[in-house]
Formats: C-alpha cells, structure tokens, sequence
C-alpha cells in the first residue's frame, strides 16, 4: 500500500481521478490513529522553533476524543489512513478543532479541506452551535485553510503554548 506520509511527486493520486476519499469516526487509540498523530507531532516537532511537546499544549488524548465527550476523524485515500482531524466538547455548545493533519504526500488535493467539513457536521450533528480552535504561525496552510472556511480571529481562549491565534466558527 503508498505511504502517503512521503513528498508528492508526479504520481501522486487525484482526487478527481480514480482515487476514493473515506473520511470516518475512527478509535483515536487505534493503530491508523497513533500512526498519524506520531507523523503529526514529528512534522510539528520540525517547524516549530522551539519543538513540540504534546504534553505541554491543550489535552487532546484519546479517552477526549470518544463519543459523547469527542470525536476522532480519519481520512482515509483509497484505503490508507492520508490524514486525521478530532472534536473535543468544551461544553456549552462548544466544540474545539484538534490535531488536524494532512500527510504531505497528498497535501494540495482538498483532502484537509473535506476533512474540516466533515469535523463541521459532526459538531452540527451533536448540537454544538460554535467551534473554536488554535493554531501556530509556523502553519501558515492551517491559517489560511481555517480563515477561507469561515473562521473568525479571536483572542486567546486557552493557553497553548504554541499557539499564536485562535479562530471560531458559529455553525448553522
């Protein structure tokens, strides 16, 4: 099976050709689930200037991330796991945007794009009303995919250490 976790190159699949995008509720203590948030806390561990320890940025742990209190999301392309996104209740209507990843072997295809949507109507479909979220500036995709979807700067609504902007979205 490819390993979408590897640089694009001129044969990477398309999601206009033969290529089946699933994106499902998935055990975020499963196997596909560990594999990708390993390769996301790698990716973030490079960018970030000082690191990145999840332990020192807001909980998003497994237990977080079931129903009714969360949700994990991955999207699979043509059967292997490409990408991962979770819903934490915050309570009061309120939901927020966790580890949101993309592999970069397939970045460029709409699949984060397709992946916030769907983590959209899972809050809608569990009654949440808003949804809030934080991200760093050394994710410049991850700002711009958030401010072109709707996603509004607020201030600070948690102390993430590695955040430097925060974002939210009232949901119809």
């Amino acid at each position: 099976m490819p390993d979408y976790s590897q640089a694009m190159d001129e044969h990477a699949p398309s999601l206009s050709g033969s290529a089946g995008l699933t994106i499902t509720v998935a055990d975020p203590a499963g196997e596909e689930a560990r594999a990708c948030l390993l390769r996301y806390f790698g990716e973030l561990q490079q960018r970030f200037d000082s690191g990145f320890d999840p332990a020192a940025s807001v909980s998003a742990n497994p237990e977080e991330l079931v129903p009714p209190s969360g949700w994990f999301l991955l999207a699979r392309l043509d059967g292997v796991a490409a990408g991962c996104g979770a819903l934490k209740v915050l309570g009061g209507g309120v939901g927020e945007l966790k580890r949101m990843w993309v592999a970069p072997g397939v970045r460029g295809l709409g699949i984060a794009r397709r992946l916030l949507a769907a983590l959209e109507e899972q809050a809608h479909g569990a009654g949440l009303a808003l949804l809030r979220l934080d991200t760093s500036r050394h994710l410049p995709e991850a700002h711009a995919l958030y401010v072109c979807s709707g996603y509004v700067e607020i201030a600070a609504y948690n102390d993430n250490p590695y955040a430097d902007h925060w974002f939210e979205k009232r949901l119809l």
